[in-house]
């Protein structure tokens, strides 16, 4: 499950719950706000990884040796029962030590220079998506932004949620399944994969970028090949 691909382009027509795109301001933010329900079949695995995200679930799961050993002896029920500063540590120990890295283990993840080539290589890639959407749209005034959130959780694989927002509205847009397509083919290309830019938000715990475009920049020879597509 550690290596499971598991990015999300969220948009109106990929959801079952459309209705969370709503936007007040920019950034439009998900993780610990909102539940992101997919409408294309995930498999089991991307499934389980996004039930993950369900804190209350998390919390009954690091629990559930202690309810078993209290279903098992009796003569434990009561005294683990007794015990919340046992299972508050429980659960401080799972989320804070094993789910997310300690402060001092964070900047040994990945070395600065790698970390900063790495963004670096992202807004390169995330400009050039935003180039090609902005070209499709033929938008020749307006500001971008392409958003990439993870989950704050490792030791699990990458859970990446991608938008495109705009700051007419604001509003995450509705995306054509040709945008959605040249999103998945552009933006997580080898060596910027979901799984470096984890390490490097884990190391700088940072796990939202924006990565903004102002669609003047759109050059002559982008558009006349949108319009050619």
């Amino acid at each position: 499950m550690r290596y499971l691909r598991a990015m999300l382009i969220v948009t109106h027509d990929t959801l079952r719950n459309p209705a969370i795109l709503q936007v007040r301001q920019l950034p439009r933010k998900f993780f610990g706000r909102v539940t992101v329900w997919p409408k294309e079949p995930l498999g089991p695995l991307r499934f389980l990884r996004l039930v993950a995200e369900f804190q209350a679930l998390r919390y009954l799961l690091t629990l559930s040796p202690l309810l078993l050993i209290g279903l098992i002896w009796n003569v434990a029920a009561l005294p683990l029962a007794q015990a919340p500063v046992l299972m508050i540590a429980l659960i401080w120990w799972i989320e804070m030590r094993v789910l997310r890295v300690p402060p001092k283990r964070r900047p040994l993840l990945i070395p600065q220079a790698q970390a900063a080539r790495g963004l670096d290589l992202l807004k390169v890639q995330s400009r050039d998506v935003l180039t090609r959407i902005a070209a499709l749209r033929e938008m020749r005034a307006g500001q971008l932004h392409l958003v990439i959130e993870q989950s704050e959780l490792w030791h699990l694989s990458p859970l990446t949620y991608v938008t495109v927002q705009s700051d007419d509205g604001p509003e995450v847009l509705r995306l054509t399944a040709q945008e959605r397509q040249i999103i998945a083919d552009r933006l997580f290309q080898p060596p910027m994969t979901e799984a470096l830019l984890q390490r490097i938000n884990q190391s700088q715990n940072t796990f939202l970028r924006d990565i903004t475009f102002d669609t003047k920049g759109v050059s002559a020879h982008a558009r006349l090949a949108a319009a050619l597509a």
